[in-house]
């Protein structure tokens, strides 16, 4: 009986692996077409000027280190704020919970622009010293305190995914409240909710350019700059979409890969 099933089960794996194999050629095919259409229209339009964008990419793409660096250095703080919104989000203490609640609603409820405004050109009325820090930082702080908000849910999410029965085994051997936080709960909590932190650092490296409106140079800063100066800001504008996007597809790729490796681990 095994003997006479094994064709079969191989057919029915060749013919999955070909229709897997059929749907990527149309996909990749598919890309190609559409992306060769829209160069070949691009360059067809007389005021459009290829020879500025290869003159300039240099400049421009000297601005994606501190893209990066923004992006990477907003989420690690962002993830600081979640952990502790989290923690204030189920607490059993009327005041801590209320605080945590309220900062997830004021940040929710007003948009990132405004933060990072308020906190660059409001702030230092209400705390003169922060006149005199970077604009690098007061717009990581910005971006860390916005999505910092979002993740405290996805946080909550993750600490009240982890099973009660492990919770209430860690009290029965004597451990303390903030022992099996820090040794039982958090180290799972982290593990179910990395998927949604790279999905979070993706959405950082294109709202990263918001700062750019309080003179950070990083990418979009340099593309506007140089656009505006030069009467060229449909080049430099496309050129830093197109940065971005490649910029996401990369980190994209990385995260369906660590997606994948995290449920092989599970199962």
């Amino acid at each position: 009986m095994t003997a006479s099933s094994d064709p079969i089960v191989a057919q029915i794996a060749e013919a999955g692996s070909r229709r897997r194999l059929k749907f990527r050629t149309v996909f990749a095919i598919t890309w190609v077409v559409l992306i060769g259409a829209f160069l070949v229209w691009l360059l067809s339009i007389d005021r459009f000027d290829p020879a500025f964008i290869r003159e300039q990419m240099p400049y421009i793409l000297a601005g994606v280190p501190m893209t990066v660096v923004i992006a990477f250095t907003s989420i690690i703080l962002a993830i600081v704020f979640a952990l502790i919104g989290a923690i204030g989000r189920i607490s059993k203490s009327a005041p801590v919970y209320a605080l945590a609640s309220l900062y997830v609603s004021v940040v929710r409820g007003t948009p990132l622009i405004v933060q990072i405004l308020f906190v660059f050109w409001a702030l230092p009325q209400l705390i003169p010293e922060a006149a005199r820090v970077p604009a690098p930082i007061m717009g990581i702080f910005a971006l860390a305190f916005n999505y910092g908000a979002y993740m405290t849910e996805i946080f909550r999410a993750g600490i009240q995914a982890v099973p009660q029965g492990q919770h209430e085994a860690a009290m029965a051997l004597g451990m303390s409240e903030r022992r099996i936080m820090g040794k039982i709960v958090l180290p799972q909590a982290v593990r179910i909710v990395t998927p949604a932190i790279g999905n979070e650092f993706i959405a950082m490296i294109k709202d990263s350019a918001l700062v750019s409106f309080i003179g950070v140079q990083e990418l979009l800063w340099r593309a506007k700059t140089i656009g505006t100066a030069n009467f060229r800001t449909l080049e430099m504008l496309i050129l830093a979409a197109a940065v971005y996007w490649l910029l996401t597809v990369i980190l994209s790729y990385f995260q369906d890969r660590l997606e994948k490796r995290m449920a092989r681990g599970d199962r």
